[in-house]
């Protein structure tokens, strides 16, 4: 059994639009080691969300996946390629959903709001597995406990409005999991919550993550988060990869300019009279738009920089 679960190689998309083609990504590349939290980061429209797309094929016209491949490793399966899987075929059914599953930024965006939470989560086990309706209201029931909602007797025949936000989302997370999928993927799931809430959901993904030993690709721009939920992260801009690594050597020890000038502009308390930090006071544009090819170094790192500042990086 391979110790990576995915493999993403060469990844790019393309939007059409009336003023013409936007690359939205460009030969994106990386590895997701299995039952570890992989965490992407950067700033708003860097590919991050695309990217999470095109992993459960679900890009939508004007968008195309343009190029690449992702090679999946589920346990128990043969393994195989994403991006190549047909419109009919069984496996991407499978995959939505079963195989990979997805937590979405707004909870309200996933729910139905004329159908109670308890049918939606059954729903979604009833579509990826042979068993009875009751069954499968009883396993659901078991998960909504599972992540944390009472009195279930009661809430599991509630509809999406009468819960809080907060509440919503852990009925989100519930059914992303009640088919125990591969590869949990969290795109800003916390995003839209108020501070409190934000650190109980992101202690209860932790947690589930753990008692699971599922995989996590966390789509976040809180660094705080990153460090404190994922083992390895990858930094995008503008639809490129520019820096892989641990989360310690990037968060601690960033070689790429821009990772430098994204940890530089944290949001915190400036000296008086100094304004605060921004990535354009850090680092330059040329710095970051320019593609070069990813280079491993030698601690395992991979970074995108031209070849005098790898030598300076120790390559």
């Amino acid at each position: 059994m391979t110790d990576t679960v995915l493999k993403v190689r060469e990844l790019a998309v393309d939007f059409k639009t009336d003023l013409g083609t936007t690359h939205a990504l460009v030969d994106v590349g990386f590895d997701m080691p299995r039952g570890k939290v992989t965490a992407i980061v950067g700033e708003s429209g860097s590919g991050k969300s695309v990217t999470a797309h095109c992993i459960m094929r679900i890009i939508q016209p004007p968008g195309r996946i343009a190029g690449g491949k992702s090679d999946f490793a589920p346990q128990g399966m043969d393994p195989f390629e994403i991006v190549s899987l047909g419109k009919r075929d069984p496996r991407l059914r499978e995959l939505r959903g079963g195989l990979i599953s997805m937590v979405f930024q707004e909870p309200m965006t996933a729910l139905s709001p004329v159908y109670t939470v308890g049918n939606q989560v059954a729903e979604a086990i009833l579509c990826h597995r042979k068993v009875g309706r009751k069954q499968a209201w009883k396993e659901a029931a078991e998960m909504l406990e599972r992540v944390g909602i009472d009195d279930i007797d009661r809430r599991i025949r509630m509809y999406p409005f009468e819960f809080s936000g907060g509440m919503r989302q852990r009925v989100v997370i519930a059914m992303a999991l009640v088919c125990y999928p591969e590869i949990l993927i969290c795109d800003e799931p916390t995003t839209a919550l108020d501070v409190t809430i934000q650190a109980e959901i992101l202690t209860l993904i932790q947690d589930l993550q753990h008692e699971l030993g599922n995989s996590v690709l966390f789509i976040t721009h809180d660094i705080g988060v990153v460090a404190q939920l994922a083992d390895q992260v990858v930094v995008m801009y503008q639809g490129r990869v520019l820096e892989i690594g641990t989360v310690r050597q990037v968060l601690k020890d960033p070689v790429h300019p821009y990772t430098k000038g994204l940890l530089a502009a944290i949001p915190g308390l400036a000296p008086k009279g100094e304004p605060l930090a921004t990535i354009a006071t850090v680092v330059g544009d040329t710095d970051i738009t320019r593609p070069y090819p990813l280079v491993t170094l030698p601690d395992g790192r991979q970074v995108s920089l031209p070849r005098d500042q790898l030598q300076g990086a120790g390559v």
